[in-house]
């Protein structure tokens, strides 16, 4: 297999093309730059994209992945050789949900489709081996030079070192053997315990049967003993029935007798009554109402005189207040006159206004004169006189006011007792409503005597007609109080003959009770007195009855727990099946453990035979890479490595290598996978992206020579960010050099 050219329209390459040769390829370019993606493309194009893939945690589907940066549908051609016929691959995507779902394969420069070539087989078809082997062994990317377990590496590996029949894996084989283990039993799920649980569940309804059929059976024995006990107390109770009923019968006697008597003494005490005219209960109810209503009315009257003495007083000091004023004896209208215009009977004494003028008229003179002597100016002496003989008059006349004022002021106090005309008013207002008052306090003594006097008339004839009723049946009533303890004499003699009827009905009544409850059948039988009572007897058929009713009940609770185990032959039959099966089912997964300890033994038999083959082709790859260091390599199953340093004897885990030293040991059991397991007639490529990273020049150098050999049987395409390759085969022309440039914009 030759891959000749790659056209891309994948991620960052947008329609790049990419020329490769036979031999070794140096594809040299910076980061950033695509050489991941076109190892990305050259795997989509093999083998397709899972469009089923999704994101995870950290790590995004290649379908998203490589989306064009552009926006354009995903899609790529490979031109390859295989053998001597040469190919083009086209991948293009119609819909977007399965990006480079389309696939051809066409004869190079011809429409003509390659027969038996599709999209899921192309890979496995030109180069050999599955996606998951191709992956794992020539496909060689930076930080993934471990190798992973896998089922189809193991199924090329047992195809290689047995029968050459790629369809086994011991890790499938495995796995399809404990699956069918755990089907069986794991833990305690599978068929096997759950059929032994459905046994055991059987076994346990079988038992259940058993045990409660032998409790029916109990249930049954205890209501049967139960249901005679209850018959033979019924049966002494009915005795005591018997005997009792000789009792009432005797009983029935003294009750006939007791009635007889009952009734005669009822007959004497009505015909006392009747003789000395003892009123019925109801007349002497009637007279006892009476009484009682006498009582409160003597109440009403003794309250209604009491309030005629209220009024009565009341009207004594109304009367008093008008005698104390000082228009006592006249009339309202009387009163309101002499207010409006008081006498006017004031006495003043005129001598100190006279000498107040003439002291006046000396003092103004002997003014006026001075002020002639002193300044002999007439007017200004005119004028004084003038101002204080009117000054002299006007002192004149207010004494004579004042002193008329005071002469009426003592006059209104000696008549009315007050200093002011207003306070006269006041008086007549206030007289003329102590005159109301005191009729209005005439009119209420008058209506409480009516009312009173009305009370005590009514009062006296009732008491008089209550005596006369009374007096009929007991003329030794004068009174109420007398009339009213002949009333209760004559309620406990009609108390009596009540009494007596009653005794005489209840007696009646007890006779034909009974005469009703005395059987006829034991009239004369002659019984034994019962050992014990009735109460005893009831006592404990109630409860052997209580007891026959839950045994019943019980019986009834057991068949029909019984009937819902089912029947016990279908149980029994059901668990002969399920004996069958577990037997079955045990056999089966005893040779399921011996295919699987076979399996096992097989297994290892192919990794002795393998693994020191791969053992031995990865040490000698190992020690070209490390001059010589380490002298062999020990890996298992599962590819855990170990490598042991020459001359020391002692293997070295790869956890305790350097980082560089581990991907040299992982590639050099790579490579030994590529010779050892990769189909040699078709010469797979072997792709490096970046694989020499963690390399020293020195050990760079000496893989770098490594792959120039092998790519005298294959080609090798070798994706770096370095220049040491490059200038390490610079003057080598079998050895292809390319310096690719970013072939793609930034996003």
């Amino acid at each position: 297999m030759l891959i000749k050219r790659m056209q891309a329209s994948f991620g960052k390459l947008q329609g790049q093309t990419l020329e490769l040769h036979d031999g070794l390829n140096i594809l040299q370019a910076p980061n950033e730059t695509g050489k991941s993606t076109w190892c990305a493309f050259l795997l989509s194009m093999f083998y397709g994209i899972n469009s089923r893939e999704r994101d995870r945690s950290g790590i995004l589907a290649d379908k998203n992945r490589y989306a064009p940066w552009s926006g354009a549908p995903m899609s790529g051609r490979l031109d390859c050789q295989d053998g001597k016929e040469e190919l083009t691959l086209l991948r293009t995507t119609r819909r977007p949900t399965a990006p480079m779902g389309d696939f051809q394969a066409l004869y190079t420069g011809t429409n003509t489709p390659v027969p038996g070539l599709s999209g899921d087989s192309c890979g496995e078809t030109l180069l050999g081996v599955s996606r998951e082997v191709y992956a794992r062994s020539a496909f060689i990317r930076q930080n993934n030079l471990t190798v992973t377990p896998d089922a189809g590496l193991e199924r090329r590996i047992a195809s290689l070192i047995s029968t050459g029949e790629e369809g086994v894996s011991y890790t499938e084989a495995e796995d399809a053997l404990k699956k069918q283990l755990n089907r069986r039993r794991h833990n305690k799920s599978g068929q096997l315990p759950a059929l032994e649980a459905e046994l055991a569940a059987t076994r346990g309804l079988l038992s259940a049967q058993a045990d409660l059929m032998r409790q029916l059976d109990e249930a049954k024995e205890q209501a049967k003993a139960l249901e005679d006990r209850e018959a033979v107390l019924r049966k002494e109770l009915t005795q005591l029935d018997l005997w009792e009923s000789q009792r009432q019968r005797q009983a029935l006697l003294d009750a006939e007798e007791a009635a007889l008597q009952a009734e005669q003494r009822a007959d004497t005490l009505r015909r006392q009554l009747a003789a000395e005219n003892i009123p019925e209960n109801e007349s002497i109810g009637r007279l006892r109402g009476a009484i009682i209503n006498l009582e409160t009315m003597r109440k009403s009257t003794q309250k209604a005189q009491a309030q005629r003495e209220e009024a009565e007083q009341g009207l004594q000091q109304a009367e008093t207040a008008l005698r104390n004023s000082p228009f006592a004896g006249m009339t309202a209208e009387e009163a309101q006159q002499e207010a409006a215009a008081p006498p006017d009977g004031a006495q003043w004494n005129p001598l100190p206004g006279v000498l107040a003028i003439i002291l006046g008229l000396l003092v103004a003179f002997t003014i006026f004169f001075g002020i002639l002597r002193t300044t002999d100016n007439k007017p200004m002496a005119t004028i004084a006189l003038a101002g204080l003989l009117l000054a002299v008059f006007t002192a004149a006349w207010q004494f004579k006011k004042r002193a008329v004022q005071n002469g009426q002021a003592n006059f209104l106090f000696d008549r009315f007792g007050c200093d002011a005309p207003e306070q006269i008013v006041a008086l007549a207002k206030t007289y003329a409503e102590l005159l109301d008052s005191r009729n209005a306090a005439q009119a209420d003594v008058n209506a409480k005597a009516a009312a009173a006097e009305s009370l005590l008339a009514t009062l006296s004839v009732n008491e008089q007609a209550i005596l006369q009723e009374i007096q009929r049946f007991a003329p030794e009533a004068f009174d109420i109080s007398s009339g009213d303890a002949a009333l209760r004499a004559c309620a406990i003699r009609r108390k009596s003959l009540v009494e007596a009827n009653h005794a005489v009905r209840e007696a009646r009544m007890r006779c034909e009770l009974l005469e009703q409850q005395i059987p006829k059948e034991a009239a004369n039988v002659k019984l034994v007195p019962p050992a014990r009572g009735r109460s005893s007897i009831l006592s404990e058929i109630e409860k052997t009855h209580a007891s026959l009713s839950a045994a019943r009940s019980k019986a009834d609770q057991l068949s029909g727990r019984l009937h819902a185990t089912g029947d016990p032959a279908v149980l029994e039959s059901s668990a002969g099946r399920l004996t069958d099966q577990i037997a079955g089912l045990e056999r089966e997964y005893q040779a399921l453990q011996l295919a699987l300890s076979a399996l096992e033994s097989a297994n290892t038999a192919l990794q002795n035979r393998f693994s020191p083959a791969l053992g031995r082709r990865a040490a000698e790859i190992f020690a070209e890479l490390t001059s010589g260091k380490y002298g062999s390599v020990v890996l298992d199953r599962s590819f855990h490595l170990a490598a042991e340093p020459a001359g020391t004897g002692l293997p070295r885990d790869a956890a305790y290598l350097s980082a560089g030293a581990a991907d040299q040991l992982y590639l050099a059991v790579r490579l030994a996978i590529c010779e050892l397991v990769l189909p040699s007639d078709k010469t797979v490529p072997i792709v490096l992206d970046d694989a020499f990273a963690t390399f020293d020049d020195g050990r760079c150098h000496l893989a770098l020579q490594w792959l120039r050999e092998a790519a005298r049987e294959r080609q090798v395409l070798l994706f770096t960010c370095h220049s040491r390759e490059a200038e390490f085969f610079a003057e080598d022309p079998e050895v292809s050099i390319q310096q690719l440039t970013n072939t793609g914009a930034e996003v």
